[in-house]
């Protein structure tokens, strides 16, 4: 790629799948950023670029490539495959692209326990990465899994869809008020109907939401 490229690539903005940072950031920072691409269709991150989209590159482009191996390495389960790629801004400063493709191996975490490699998942949303609601990791992990669905529609997916008719959205909070459930089994029930593509479930910052699905 060439700096033409990244200034046309930049002009964009930072969004779903594009992400400025100045240089390399902490290690549970930039592995939450790489998280969040690989379970959200994939995107790249710049580095030498700031938050105003001006591109400044960095200076030692091996000593942060060399911080960006580890960091991933060290705080990304299960492994995400990604490439890096250095476009000279000046004869001494880089810009770092890093590509990170969808993920065939979603849901990823950010490592936070060394002890037991735990950590939360992550997802973007416009141009943040956030927290994957439980809801968004048991859907990524029937992607994985590739098994059916099946389920009766009873008197609770009836009390649903009369909502979403009439109100057209619905958070699992809302639905477990409405019918009466526990928010686990409201969970189960959007998370089974979104399978089924009954539903979609939709993100927003705030949090997730979900309403009919019709085929477009």
């Amino acid at each position: 790629m060439t700096i033409e490229e990244i200034k046309r690539l930049v002009a964009r903005g930072e969004g779903r799948h594009l992400e400025f940072k100045h240089r390399v950031p902490e290690p549970e920072r930039l592995a939450k950023e790489v998280v969040a691409f690989a379970n959200s269709g994939g995107g790249h991150l710049l580095i030498g670029v700031g938050d105003d989209g001006k591109i400044v590159g960095v200076r030692d482009s091996e000593e942060e490539e060399f911080s960006l191996n580890q960091a991933l390495a060290m705080n990304c389960r299960p492994t995400i495959r990604w490439t890096s790629e250095r476009i000279p801004v000046t004869p001494k400063r880089d810009v770092i692209m890093v590509t990170v493709p969808d993920s065939h191996r979603k849901p990823h975490y950010i490592v936070t326990n060394i002890e037991d490699g735990s950590g939360p998942a992550y997802v973007r949303v416009e141009d943040m990465s956030i927290e994957a609601s439980p809801e968004s990791v048991a859907l990524m992990r029937s992607e994985l899994s590739g098994d059916g669905v099946r389920f009766e529609f009873g008197e609770k997916e009836l009390l649903l869809m009369r909502y979403l008719e009439q109100y057209g959205r619905v958070t699992v909070d809302g639905f477990a008020q409405i019918a009466d459930m526990s928010r686990e089994d409201a969970s189960e029930l959007l998370v089974t109907l979104t399978r089924a593509s009954v539903l979609d479930q939709h993100r927003e910052a705030r949090g997730d939401f979900y309403m009919i699905h019709y085929e477009a």
